[in-house]
C-alpha cells in the first residue's frame, strides 16, 4: 500500500490472526478470541494506533476466535463494526444461530453490526482501497479483502497456508465444499503477492496454497467423511483449548450435549452419539490433535487459556437483548 502500512498479527489460539491497515482511517481486520480483548487492545497500541483513532473493525466471518474482541471495542470506544449482510441481519436480531455459538458452545459477548458489506463493496482507509470479496466456503458471509495495487489478500479462514477452514454442512448449508471450491477460483483469477489467513503463518506464495486447497476439496468430494472428521477434530480441539481441557469423566457428559457433536455423530457417521464418543477420542489423540495429561485430554496445539472467570460467564446470542440496531451501508 502506497501510503499506509500493513500490520499482521500472528496469534496463538484462542484467537484468531489480525490485520490493522495504519493509515489516515486505521481499520483492524477481526478481533480475537474475547479472553483476548485487552492483549488485541495493547496489540494496537504497541503498532502505534489508539484504539479511539480506529475508524472501523471488519470481521472476515463470524465466529467467536474472530469477533470476540467486537464487545470490548464497541462498547469501550464505540468503534463501529463491518460485516457481510448476511452475518449482519443474524447477529442485529440476536438470532440464537448467530455465530454458530449455541452449536459449536463458544461464547461470544454481543455487539452489533452497522456496515453491512457485500460483494465487490469497497473499503477506504485513506491513501488505499480495500475490496470487498464475498468468498464463502468456512462459513455463508465468509468475506475476502483484497489491495490491488500491492497484490495483497486478507483471506480469513478460506484457506490457510497449508490447510483449509472447516466446513459445517449443518448451520451453513449444504454444499460448503462447492462453494469454497468456487471462492478459491474467484482468488486465484486476481494477482496475489502476499497473503493473510486467519491462522499459521502469512502466506509467502499464496497461487500454491490456493492450488492445494482446491485440490483437498475436490478430494474431499469424492470422501465426504473427509470432511466430517476434518471438522470434528477442528471443533472439538477449539473445545479443550478454550477450556483448558477436559477432565476424563466429564467428557461424555460433555459432548453429549453438544450441538456439534450429535449432527456429526448422527448424520455424519450414522452412529449414536454414545458409540461416536470413543470413536472421536480415538482419532483425537491417533492425528495428534489431544494428548491425555493427569486424565485430562488437553489439545496440543499452541494456546493460552482463558481465564475461568471470563468462560463462566458463558454469554451466546440467545441471551443478548435484542435491540432495533440503525445500520447503513457506507464504508
Amino acid at each position: 500500500m502506497k501510503h499506509s502500512k500493513i500490520i499482521f498479527f500472528e496469534r496463538k489460539f484462542p484467537s484468531a490472526n489480525m490485520v490493522l491497515i495504519k493509515d489516515q482511517r486505521p481499520i483492524l481486520i477481526d478481533t480475537g478470541f474475547g479472553s483476548d480483548a485487552e492483549e488485541t487492545e495493547q496489540l494496537i497500541k504497541e503498532a502505534g494506533v489508539s484504539p479511539e483513532e480506529l475508524h472501523l473493525i471488519v470481521n472476515t466471518h463470524y465466529h467467536s476466535d474472530h469477533v470476540g474482541g467486537n464487545f470490548h471495542f464497541q462498547k469501550k470506544y464505540d468503534i463501529p463494526i463491518a460485516a457481510h449482510t448476511w452475518d449482519a441481519d443474524l447477529i442485529n436480531s440476536c438470532d440464537p444461530e448467530a455465530c454458530s455459538a449455541e452449536w459449536l458452545d463458544q461464547p461470544v459477548e454481543p455487539y452489533r453490526v452497522s456496515v453491512l458489506l457485500s460483494d465487490n463493496d469497497e473499503i477506504h482507509t485513506g491513501s488505499s482501497t480495500l475490496k470487498v470479496l464475498h468468498t464463502p466456503g468456512h462459513t455463508l458471509g465468509h468475506i475476502s479483502l483484497y489491495e490491488p495495487e500491492e497484490e495483497i489478500l486478507i483471506c480469513g479462514d478460506l484457506f490457510h497456508g497449508n490447510d483449509i477452514g472447516w466446513l459445517n454442512m449443518f448451520r451453513e448449508g449444504v454444499a460448503p465444499i462447492q462453494r469454497s471450491i468456487e471462492s478459491l477460483d474467484q482468488l486465484s483469477k486476481l494477482r496475489i503477492r502476499q497473503a493473510y489467513s486467519g491462522h499459521g503463518s502469512q502466506i509467502e506464495n499464496p497461487g500454491a496454497s490456493i492450488d492445494a486447497a482446491k485440490k483437498r476439496f475436490e478430494k474431499w468430494l469424492k470422501n465426504r467423511e473427509k470432511i466430517s472428521w476434518h471438522a470434528c477434530k477442528r471443533i472439538f480441539a477449539f473445545t479443550l483449548i478454550i477450556k483448558n481441557g477436559l477432565p476424563k469423566e466429564e467428557i461424555d457428559h460433555y459432548l453429549l450435549n453438544c450441538g456439534w457433536f450429535q449432527d456429526f455423530a448422527r448424520y455424519a457417521f450414522q452412529l449414536q452419539p454414545e458409540e461416536f464418543v470413543q470413536v472421536l477420542l480415538d482419532e483425537m489423540i491417533r492425528s495428534g490433535a489431544a494428548i491425555w495429561r493427569d486424565h485430562h485430554l488437553i489439545a496440543t496445539a499452541p494456546y493460552t487459556a482463558p481465564e475461568k472467570e471470563w468462560m463462566d460467564k458463558n454469554i451466546k446470542p440467545k441471551d443478548w437483548q435484542a435491540n432495533l440496531f440503525s445500520y447503513s451501508k457506507e464504508s
